[in-house]
């Protein structure tokens, strides 16, 4: 067994971007392998049979496949900038939880017998609570990125994507700053590695800080 943790990873999902900024941010190595979400390798099917990402496989073979969980144990280990000092929990519920439901439903109506321009407008309103947030301060938890931050903004990018000009044209003036400034981080293009499909027998790739 390999002495690092394995995560198995998708790029674009947002779930496991925000696990993979937090391993990033409290120094945590691990082995990545990157998967496709249709052919899901039989590895990580084995170790979280519920076939999402991310999944976090420690050297002890303890499983940990939430994405959330994954973020609060990397920073228990090692929380340089303080993120769990903004873990409001509360708030990363109502945006896991209301928001994308509203999100899916807007960003893939294919998917479901819905308008999605209703979601649209309901996923907004939680945008305006965060607008009221931010403009007390730079970040939703005070004057520096934390967990909360950092959980949330992988959906509210997904969001503001589906239809980029419309939600440039909301009266968001700090939402959107807000949101433009963690895309642009050091910290999310690190993220954002690309890699190649893992395939058993592929050597390792690390992921780590530096």
């Amino acid at each position: 067994m390999t002495a690092l943790p394995i995560l198995y990873s998708f790029r674009r999902c947002p779930f496991a971007m925000r696990a993979r900024m937090a391993l990033l941010v409290s120094g945590q190595t691990v082995e990545l392998r990157e998967i496709l979400l249709r052919a899901k390798p039989q590895a990580m099917l084995d170790a979280s049979p519920k076939g999402t990402v991310p999944v976090l496989v420690l050297a002890d073979g303890a499983v940990i496949d939430q994405s959330l969980d994954i973020m609060r144990w990397a920073l228990a280990r090692h929380d340089l900038e303080g993120w769990l000092g903004g873990d409001d929990r509360a708030l990363i519920e109502t945006f896991d939880g209301r928001f994308k439901h509203h999100l899916d439903r807007y960003k893939y109506p294919s998917r479901y017998d819905e308008d999605p321009l209703v979601h649209r407008a309901a996923g907004l309103e939680h945008l305006h609570s965060l607008e009221q947030r931010l403009a007390a301060s730079a970040f939703l938890c005070g004057p520096a990125r934390t967990l909360a931050d950092v959980a949330l903004f992988p959906f509210i990018r997904q969001f503001a994507a589906t239809d980029q000009a419309w939600f440039d044209a909301q009266p968001l003036p700090h939402v959107q700053p807000w949101l433009a400034g963690l895309i642009a981080s050091d910290l999310f293009d690190r993220a954002m590695l690309r890699l190649p499909p893992w395939q058993p027998g592929d050597p390792p790739v690390t992921f780590a800080t530096g």
